[in-house]
């Protein structure tokens, strides 16, 4: 029992292991329902999947089951980054548990039960607790706005801090976080609220069904606002979490910082506001922009400290000295590319399809013009993921040859395929109907080879991870001790703190 208590403390009561258990749950997910579409379906492999696991699938129902698929596979997505964000930054001990563990129990609630609903028969009590499982994750969100508000005396930056601060010593940084997990309150709120009103006045619909049809609903419009924003928000967490990893600072992090909360506010008020205004994408543009050149300043800082720390013996390092530098450790030099991939495969072809939509897109076929879309959002949902696993495997202490296999595949792969996606969906561009076959032939190959390598190291990944739990002195034992004298640390300054506040008190009485 000993044993079996250990690892479940582990799994559920540390930040390290409810992390490990929400990728993980993300991992079989996508496992399993990735043999449901694509391929798959030709070499016969959903028929298999469908009835070993008795899925219940009606043709008329499949919208209503990959946004439930979406949903639960997003809100496990924030948990993971929730769980970084209460390790990173600072914050008291017992918002640190709460706020970890109203997500846990809401993401699970979501993920269990909303899939039961979906794709094992549709009962609605089921349906209840995903609704349940939702509640909770948001609750999680405000707990977590609390936390972070950056004017907390506490939380004031000094005047020679090299981070982003303002005059009165606020964590800009700090605030970049606080402003990206309001929007994203304020955004699930849009989409609870479209919700609501199914079956009275909204129907059921995947986004990329409307773009032929001029004239949308309020609810609609909605519902295409905030499936855009919370992407998009994901993203922005991602990157301020990478940037604290880096540990992001100096001038480029005192011009970044202030930006990203520009961008963060816009974009999302340009993407809410699809319902009412109709210049409202020029707002998400300009939002976009900001978000964007923040980005860059940290691949800017990001690959000149890695070229730093490698040529720090060099007096006078040469170009292939400084190239070797950068990419000696992939797992770091990889969210940085990702950003900078990220430009040739979702932001240049959103920004091109923008401007020509009208000469070129629209004169495509719909299920073209389809294509493209649905590829710009899920190329840039796996860039985040891929980002994920980056920073996850450093904090698993990976190492030497098996860090930089493990990190070339991620990059190597992932490129390939969404490479080969981009040309894929744009392929109208550069041949005809007719003759499209090889092309498609090929691009098809490279996208299941490259999303094949990558999802077969996260197996490998996440075997070593399980047969770790089972050893002794593993990774996680190490993870554990750290993580609970890391938490008996703060639970000592907070008592230190309330201290001194109970003795300013009595002070002020005794006066």
């Amino acid at each position: 029992m000993q044993f079996l208590s250990k690892r479940f403390d582990y799994l559920f009561r540390s930040t390290r292991g409810l992390t490990l258990v929400a990728i993980a749950a993300v991992s079989i997910v996508t496992g399993i329902w990735g043999t449901l579409s694509g391929p798959m379906v030709e070499w016969g492999v959903r028929d298999i999947t469908v009835k070993m696991l008795g899925m219940d699938l009606i043709q008329a129902e499949r919208e209503g089951r990959i946004i439930m698929l979406y949903h639960t596979i997003a809100m496990t997505i924030i948990a993971i980054e929730v769980y970084f964000m209460t390790e990173i930054l600072p914050m008291k001990r017992h918002e640190q548990v709460m706020i970890n563990g109203t997500i846990t129990v809401g993401y699970l609630l979501a993920m269990i039960f909303g899939m039961g609903f979906a794709y094992f028969g549709h009962n609605f009590a089921f349906h209840g607790l995903f609704l349940v499982g939702q509640s909770l994750v948001f609750f999680s969100g405000i707990l977590l706005v609390i936390a972070l508000w950056p004017w907390k005396k506490e939380y004031l930056l000094p005047e020679d801090t090299p981070y982003a601060r303002t005059k009165k010593g606020v964590d800009i940084e700090r605030a970049a976080f606080f402003v990206m997990a309001l929007a994203t309150l304020i955004s699930a709120t849009w989409g609870a609220v479209a919700g609501s009103f199914w079956a009275n006045g909204h129907e059921t619909f995947l986004a990329e069904d409307l773009i032929r049809i001029p004239h949308k609903t309020a609810l609609q419009k909605a519902i295409i606002g905030h499936l855009h924003i919370m992407l998009t928000l994901v993203a922005i967490g991602i990157t301020l979490i990478v940037g604290k990893w880096m540990d992001f600072k100096g001038k480029l992090h005192q011009w970044a910082m202030p930006i990203m909360v520009i961008g963060t506010i816009t974009i999302t008020f340009g993407a809410l506001s699809v319902v009412w205004m109709p210049w409202a994408h020029n707002t998400i543009y300009v939002g976009s922009v900001f978000v964007m050149f923040s980005a860059l300043l940290y691949v800017i800082y990001s690959w000149d400290k890695l070229i730093k720390e490698g040529t720090a013996d060099i007096e006078k390092p040469n170009f292939s000295q400084k190239m070797k530098a950068l990419l000696d450790d992939p797992l770091k030099f990889g969210p940085g590319w990702q950003m900078v991939f990220m430009n040739f495969t979702v932001s240049g072809v959103g920004i091109f399809m923008a401007i020509k939509l009208t000469e070129i897109f629209r004169v495509w076929p719909h299920r073209e013009e389809r294509i493209t879309l649905t590829g710009h959002w899920h190329i840039l949902a796996s860039l985040i993921a891929t980002i994920i696993l980056f920073y996850f495997m450093d904090l698993s202490g990976v190492k030497g040859k098996l860090r930089k296999w493990a990190g070339w595949i991620i990059i190597i792969g992932s490129n390939f395929a969404f490479g080969a996606a981009t040309i894929f969906s744009m392929k109208r561009l550069f041949v005809s109907d007719i003759e499209q076959q090889p092309l498609v032939n090929s691009t098809m190959l490279f996208i299941e080879f490259g999303l094949g390598a990558v999802l077969v190291l996260l197996a490998v990944f996440m075997g070593w991870r399980l047969i770790d739990l089972f050893v002794k002195d593993g990774v996680w034992s190490n993870e554990f001790e750290a993580e609970k004298k890391s938490n008996a640390q703060a639970d000592i300054e907070d008592q230190k703190r309330k201290l001194a506040e109970l003795e300013a008190t009595l002070k002020e009485v005794s006066k």
